[in-house]
């Protein structure tokens, strides 16, 4: 099930970007054959086997690519797959002698997926780093944060998966499209700091025209005006608001009992120091429950500030099936959403790997073949 039904997939694991990436391709139908070096074999821990939900929907096998033998099975794999992802330093794919040049020889209308930090090439292209670095290149680490103080991390949302895995998919997906009409593939290059800088696109054009500060805090959108911002309330914890338009400000305004005709015109980012104040403290006399009672589900363009033991339990996500349980682990559901070629509901991640048996078959290796490489150690 999925729009991605019919596609095959090989990921090389590594970590970040690629399975995530991965995880949304097979989330949306793709058949994707996660191969696993033996000595990097992660199900998991004691507690909670088969934790990383970004491995799910897979099928998992281990091959020894230091082997002759386990670098011809992947080769072998490559030839009957529509795509390939991996997500080493520049050039280690190439002395694994599993370069794209030797598989785009061998299957030319593959699509070959590299995610990197820095990209393929450039002076850090082989410089070790991750997300925090990445997104701090591109300008929009430097941009998150309150006023007066430090950049702060997003957590690994902006390098990782909004400018690695996001792009991984879409290049991807992209390859495959014009592979099915051209009959040829490419190398899809994605770097997380490409990726990161795209997402700022709309920052640059708004730097470009003087609309938007260097100085955190100081602009709408990063906390400096006061109508879009998380505030305190009586029980420690916290609600957002984001009425950006008049009339969204208008109704959040009545219905928290301030004037608008007053504020509006006068609660801008220049205005930040004076109206901000003001309406922490009047936040703060209620509860966050009491202040959901009042505005969830207005114009006020409100929510709740929800951790992840909390998001699974309120009733919009419930609603619409936007968290699912899966092996006893509540995660979220894959998205987006299609009406006629839904995605099923996720397969959990292996907990050990799978038998040469169980994959390979599906791949086109016979049973003879299957015992060979596992008699000789190149598979599990």
């Amino acid at each position: 099930m999925g729009p991605l039904t019919g596609y095959r997939i090989v990921e090389f694991a590594g970590i970040g970007p690629g399975p995530m990436g991965a995880m949304l391709l097979a989330d949306l139908g793709a058949t994707v054959l996660r191969l696993v070096r033996p000595d990097k074999v992660q199900m998991g821990s004691e507690k909670v086997p088969g934790f990383d939900l970004t491995c799910r929907n897979r099928q998992l096998l281990t091959v020894d690519l230091k082997s002759k033998q386990g670098v011809e099975l992947a080769l072998d794999l490559v030839d009957k797959a529509d795509g390939v992802i991996e997500g080493f330093r520049p050039g280690v794919m190439e002395r694994m002698g599993l370069g794209p040049d030797i598989c785009l020889a061998r299957n030319p209308r593959l699509v070959y997926a590299r995610t990197t930090g820095w990209g393929q090439d450039g002076p850090l292209a082989e410089a070790a780093g991750h997300d925090l670095n990445y997104i701090a290149l591109s300008g929009a680490l430097h941009a998150i944060g309150r006023e007066g103080g430090p950049p702060v991390p997003p957590l690994n949302l902006v390098g990782d998966f909004g400018g690695g895995a996001l792009y991984l998919a879409f290049g991807l997906v992209c390859g495959l499209l014009e592979a099915k009409s051209s009959g040829r593939g490419q190398v899809v290059d994605i770097a997380m700091v490409d990726g990161a800088l795209s997402l700022m696109t709309a920052f640059y054009g708004s730097h470009a025209s003087g609309r938007f500060t260097t100085e955190r805090g100081t602009n709408v959108v990063d906390g400096g005006a006061p109508f879009y911002d998380v505030y305190a309330c009586a029980d420690g914890h916290y609600i957002s608001i984001a009425p950006i338009e008049d009339r969204f400000r208008t109704e959040l305004y009545e219905r928290i009992g301030l004037d608008p005709a007053v504020l509006i015109g006068r609660d801008g980012p220049a205005h930040r120091h004076e109206v901000k104040p003001k309406l922490a403290a009047l936040f703060k006399t209620r509860t966050r429950d009491a202040w959901c009672e009042l505005l969830e589900g207005t114009d006020a363009c409100f929510a709740p500030v929800l951790s992840v033991a909390e998001a699974p339990d309120h009733a919009h996500l419930q609603a619409r099936g936007a968290i699912i349980e899966v092996d006893g682990i509540k995660q979220p559901a894959p998205a987006p959403r299609f009406s006629r070629t839904p995605a099923a509901l996720p397969r959990p991640p292996h907990r050990t790997p799978q038998s040469g048996e169980a994959v390979l078959p599906d791949w086109g290796i016979d049973s003879a073949s299957v015992k060979a490489l596992r008699e000789a150690g190149v598979i599990s």
